[in-house]
């Protein structure tokens, strides 16, 4: 197996990168869509959310409204220190199973996680980093996914620097021209994992 990190900021462009890995045959492990697995009804995190943050949480239709969540952590440190609490070590526990399932294999397998500069916690062969100016990436979130740009920056306050995650990347993929230069980035960062790949 060899094992990659995936990262970038808010509206940088990760989710495109990692959908285009899978396509090439990598194995995704996807912080995110874990989460959303586990918060979803039945799942062990949305449980202790609830005990913790009470039912004011939940949808009519017994889902969690992620806005409701944001609405309670944003501006409460302590409050979201205690959803961490809840997240954190479970998304682990399950990210962990999945990475372990792979160690056999000799499959490309790209650990996707926003925060993976932040939070230190997984040991990989090296990290990619999607680089977008943060401007752009404002523009992007207002524009596509209906954000407010102060909830954009303010967002991206809570995340690593650009620098911090350019210090760690074994591999830049640039994001800040059109999605035909994007696939360009995105060929070659292939064409050097399949060189790490072999040489391991």
């Amino acid at each position: 197996m060899l094992l990659l990190g995936l990262t970038g900021g808010i509206g940088s462009g990760k989710s495109t990168v990692s959908a285009e890995f899978a396509r090439r045959g990598a194995i995704v492990i996807d912080a995110d869509l874990v989460v959303r697995e586990l918060q979803s009804p039945g799942g062990a995190v949305l449980a202790a959310m609830v005990e913790h943050f009470g039912d004011g949480i939940l949808a009519e239709d017994g889902t969690l409204n992620r806005q409701a969540v944001a609405d309670i952590v944003f501006n409460d440190p302590e409050q979201l220190k205690a959803l961490n609490a809840i997240v954190h070590p479970k998304v682990g526990e399950a990210i962990d199973g999945r990475i372990d399932a792979q160690r056999e294999t000799d499959n490309v397998v790209i650990l996707d996680v926003p925060l993976l500069v932040e939070s230190k916690a997984y040991e990989t062969e090296g990290i990619i980093v999607v680089d977008t100016d943060p401007e752009i990436a404002v523009q992007r979130l207002v524009e596509f996914r209906g954000f407010n740009a102060d909830d954009a920056r303010a967002r991206m306050k809570l995340q690593a620097t650009r620098e911090e995650r350019r210090a760690v990347a074994a591999f830049i993929v640039p994001n800040d021209g059109s999605q035909e230069d994007l696939m360009g980035h995105i060929d070659e960062c292939w064409t050097w994992i399949q060189s790490k790949r072999n040489a391991g």
